[in-house]
């Protein structure tokens, strides 16, 4: 017995529109033609697919503008001013602005994210508590893993470090760290890894964030996941440094990433935004390779960041509109390239956070409809989402806009 079908759709890899009929929270069927007592819903041709996943988030910090004075547009200033701003936050200050991010995210179609929380004496565990609650309220509509991250070093605050630790046992789904900020980048890395193999869970670096191709930190994180068999469970954002080396050095760090399980993600707003603020000519994008990254067999992703604040002063949590940024300044054209793109923020991002995502009978009825036919010019026209389900239950509507003529 099916609970709905969401007739007419298109999906990857078919050439005619289906039905796909969902069941318990599930997908129980996907067929040309569902003949079944029960409620329909036509979807006039459009897309389906799983949704969007963002693999790569400031839920605590975001929608912060106000509180902040931006001059020079630089990674400094943006830690310094957010810095000063976050020992103002209150529980339920992030959780007012967490949500309005988490809202517009899940009518732009997303339905999971990784977000990262700053836990450290200046937050205190105001912000942590505050996105357990949202990823606890929003769970009908969106799946939210939180990584607990320390944003402003460890050898220089050692208290951060036992405050990680507690927030792993109060429910922190993974540790993040951000090497460039610490005075002792080698023993930040080798004590995030340390935290994460006492509580079994994944690690997400912020890494090698600047444009000088010495001194990356890439080569010490692989070497950290061979020795203690983390392979598949660690990640790294930014690595901007990658944009700033020759080919042929990307492409030996990529079959190394390959080989030890290690994830890219690429944040297209916030690098091009805070990057190459140096040049006066021939300004540089900054955004690591990611397309030469994938071409090696790298699990890479895209993802928002920030939203309104000194790192990223603009943002709809739109991941559509991201993929189409980042096919923009990778300059891509072709269909092969922009499915690429899409995957990057749909199935390599869920492979990053370690999820099921896709449709196909059995897999958890988690869908989005968008107002196009195909992947492709999902991310050439960014086209808006129209409905999206969760767990079988639909979440959100966004009828296509009507234009109103005159009568003749």
């Amino acid at each position: 017995m099916l609970d709905v079908v969401i007739g007419n759709v298109r999906i990857a890899d078919q050439q005619y529109p289906v039905d796909i009929g969902l069941s318990g929270g599930r997908i129980a069927a996907i067929e040309p033609h569902i003949a079944a007592d029960a409620p329909r819903r036509d979807m006039c041709g459009h897309f389906a697919f799983g949704g969007f996943v963002d693999s790569h988030i400031h839920l605590d910090k975001a929608c912060i503008l106000d509180r902040c004075m931006i001059c020079e547009g630089t990674l400094q200033e943006a830690v310094r001013e957010t810095a000063k701003a976050k020992a103002g936050f209150t529980t339920e200050d992030v959780y007012a602005r967490a949500a309005r991010v988490v809202e517009k995210a899940i009518v732009n179609g997303t339905i999971a994210m990784r977000t990262f929380v700053e836990i450290d004496p200046r937050a205190g565990f105001r912000s942590f508590d505050a996105i357990r609650q949202i990823k606890r309220e929003y769970s009908w509509a969106i799946d939210i893993q939180i990584c607990a991250f320390a944003q402003e070093g460890l050898n220089n605050e050692p208290e951060t470090a036992e405050m990680l630790d507690q927030a792993l046992r109060s429910g922190a789904d993974l540790i993040g760290g951000c090497p460039y900020t610490d005075p002792d980048p080698d023993q930040h890395i080798r004590w995030i890894f340390d935290l994460a193999e006492r509580h079994d869970v994944d690690i997400d670096f912020h890494l090698d964030f600047d444009l000088d191709p010495e001194n990356s930190a890439i080569p010490l994180v692989i070497a950290e996941t061979r020795r203690r068999s983390y392979g598949g469970h660690v990640s790294i954002g930014h690595v901007t440094k990658l944009s700033a080396m020759p080919r042929t050095a990307v492409e030996a760090i990529a079959d190394q990433l390959r080989e030890t399980g290690i994830a890219v993600t690429v944040l297209p707003a916030t690098d091009m935004f805070l990057l190459g603020r140096g040049w006066d000519h021939l300004v540089p994008r900054g955004i690591a390779p990611a397309m030469l990254l994938a071409d090696r067999g790298v699990t890479v992703t895209a993802a928002t960041n920030n939203v309104l604040n000194p790192f990223t002063p603009y943002g709809d949590a739109s991941l559509g509109r991201m993929a189409n940024l980042f096919a923009n300044a990778a300059q891509l054209s072709t269909d092969e390239d922009l499915t690429v793109a899409f995957d990057m923020v749909t199935r390599s991002a869920a492979r990053l956070m370690r999820r099921d995502h896709g449709l196909k009978p059995g897999s958890p009825a988690d869908m989005v409809i968008l107002d196009t036919d195909n992947a492709c010019s999902a991310i050439r026209e960014i086209s808006l989402p129209l409905a999206g389900w969760k767990n079988g239950r639909q979440t959100f509507s966004r009828p296509k806009p009507s234009l109103m003529r005159p009568a003749l």
